[in-house]
């Protein structure tokens, strides 16, 4: 009996977009094209450098906070954000990627991370202030990634999500609490969200007309909101969580709009934005110096594991 005849790549290309139609998931021995396999190799790298470089802003506070409790928040939440790398980078390697060529991107200054982490964190209330908005920006973000098409990508955002909904509550526990003190905690609280509020409607890329990637991800349904779409969820979620923490969101145009049923708001300082990514942000240097520094002081903790691995497949245990 002759061998079925092999599909050609227009065969396996009308059975992924049949696969994408459906709403089920590519998985990573199916069939892809090149095109779908490094969008989600650039967006899963990126996702998973902003957890590993976001520990940085918040573990700045692990040695100041005020009080054991706060500490072992503090310590369990940073711990949270690099689990959230970890299962990141794996769905990367699904794809064929290299975790080490990815870290070395990341370090030589060739692929992103989020711009939110290159603010810096000046008082103890920022530590509230990015539980509460970049956290919640994040979830905004990541909760329709649950569904996206790569099946790696969607399962582990899962999990991810989940704590960073718990990251979210215990930030606005502690601003809560905080504005429940002294007047110069509850100063200390408005001046955060002063400075946090527009980095974090940036967290969601730049407007869709600007915005190379969104029309081909939305397709391939890797994403399944549009950047403008999940900033303006953002908003409408937010503005109802400040009156109730009773801080002011710095934007003179927010205001209701009865015909839309949606919050209007000013626009975000785009230059800014630019420049940030761009590497001139106020920490982009100390950020990736940190990552730099502690990639080399690790060598020999990868090295010895790598030893491990191999000594015990020589000598495998009775």
């Amino acid at each position: 009996m002759s061998a079925a005849p092999a599909c050609s790549e227009t065969d396996l290309e009308h059975e992924f977009d049949a696969t994408i139609a459906r709403e089920q998931r590519i998985e990573p021995r199916d069939w892809m094209p090149e095109g779908y396999r490094a969008t989600l190799i650039r967006q899963i790298a990126q996702h998973a450098h902003s957890e590993i470089i976001g520990m940085q802003p918040e573990g700045n506070w692990l040695t100041r906070a005020p009080s054991l409790r706060r500490k072992a928040i503090l310590m369990a939440k940073v711990q949270d954000e690099a689990g959230h790398g970890l299962y990141l980078y794996s769905a990367a390697e699904t794809l064929g990627a290299d975790r080490a060529e990815l870290t070395r991107r990341l370090i030589a200054g060739t692929q992103k991370y989020s711009s939110i982490f290159n603010y810096p964190t000046l008082t103890y209330a920022d530590v509230g202030v990015i539980g509460w908005l970049v956290d919640g920006a994040a979830i905004c973000n990541q909760v329709p990634l649950c569904r996206s098409s790569f099946g790696p990508y969607a399962r582990a955002m899962i999990r991810i999500c989940k704590e960073e909904s718990f990251h979210q509550r215990q930030g606005y526990e502690l601003l809560m609490t905080m504005m429940r003190g002294t007047d110069e905690q509850r100063a200390m609280v408005q001046e955060s969200v002063d400075r946090w509020w527009w980095p974090s409607l940036m967290m969601f890329g730049p407007p869709d007309a600007d915005s190379p990637n969104t029309a081909r991800s939305m397709a391939w349904r890797v994403k399944r909101n549009t950047n403008d779409e999940l900033r303006q969820r953002f908003v409408d979620m937010t503005v109802p969580q400040a009156q109730a923490l009773g801080v002011t969101l710095p934007d003179p145009d927010l205001a209701w709009n009865a015909e839309r049923e949606a919050y209007d708001f000013g626009v975000p300082d785009w230059a800014e934005f630019g420049a940030v990514l761009k590497g001139n942000g106020p920490c982009n240097v100390e950020r990736i110096t940190n990552r730099r520094t502690a990639h080399e002081e690790g060598a020999w903790v990868r090295e010895a594991a790598v030893a491990f691995a191999a000594r015990e497949r020589k000598e495998p245990t009775q």
